[in-house]
């Protein structure tokens, strides 16, 4: 009988061993440095990974980013399926020693959650951004579109980065094109 408790005790030592071994996600790579003086302005919502808080949005999903003071004020706003516009005012703060690339980002503030920018354009055209857990993910771009070369690379980039490409979602805009 006591052959039962000590192969239950190793068990349950074999099996935190190997969830403290596991590790969910190797760290997440960011860009080298980002100048927030050209990412501030106009992002179109190309591509997401789904999540409860844009769960009412069905189309124009945007961002404004811009200076406020040591911070980045964040304007998100996008359609609702009964056409009006629902609008979310934030506040994002600069990670220390991030080079911009690592944004802090509150719209309910004391909470604040991850905003790294994972691939940047080189004219600030187009950008992956995402959160260390791989739960939420955007493709942006200053467009309302994007090539299908340049969405498929991103796409691809997340897969690589751990993001499941297969959730992405397009985002549709009916606004004129910019």
């Amino acid at each position: 009988m006591s052959m039962k408790p000590a192969r239950y005790a190793y068990a349950l030592f074999a099996a935190a061993l190997l969830s403290a071994c596991a590790t969910p996600h190797p760290p997440l790579p960011t860009v080298q440095n980002v100048d927030l003086n050209r990412y501030y302005g106009t992002w179109y919502e190309i591509a997401m990974l789904p999540n409860s808080f844009q769960s009412m949005c069905v189309s124009d999903t945007q961002a404004l980013y811009r200076p406020d003071g040591k911070n980045v004020s964040v304007v998100n706003q996008c359609r609702t399926a009964d056409g009006t516009i629902k609008q979310a005012d934030g506040i994002a703060k600069q990670v220390e020693g991030s080079h911009g690339a690592k944004l802090r980002v509150s719209f309910f503030r004391p909470f604040y959650g991850d905003y790294w920018i994972l691939e940047l354009d080189p004219d600030y055209r187009w950008a992956l951004v995402g959160e260390p857990g791989r739960k939420y993910a955007w493709i942006l771009a200053r467009n309302t579109s994007l090539d299908a070369a340049t969405l498929e690379r991103l796409l691809a980039r997340a897969a690589v980065l751990g993001f499941d490409r297969k959730v992405f979602v397009r985002t549709p805009h009916t606004l004129p094109r910019k």
